[in-house]
């Protein structure tokens, strides 16, 4: 993230930066969230809702969760598309 503000929110510019790369509708797998109890598991796919003023990317995890991904924090990978239901 950019240096933001000494706080260490990013800037209006890096949110917005953010916003064009993680739009809404966007699926993402979940590789890992860092030092976080609450995570989906691994392999968890969900749907970018949007990203925050802070510069969280909020998904709507297909298990239920609605944990935000810290972007260069927390792994994930974002798909092409939704992978088939078994």
């Amino acid at each position: 993230m950019s240096k933001g503000n000494r706080m260490g929110f990013p800037s209006r510019e890096e949110v917005e930066r953010l916003r064009s790369i993680y739009p809404p509708g966007r699926i993402v797998m979940l590789v890992e969230m860092h030092d976080e109890p609450q995570a989906p598991p691994e392999g968890t796919v969900g749907e970018i809702r949007g990203v925050d003023d802070a510069g969280s990317i909020l998904v709507r995890w297909d298990n239920g969760s609605s944990l935000s991904l810290i972007p260069n924090v927390d792994r994930f990978y974002i798909l092409k598309h939704r992978p088939e239901q078994e």
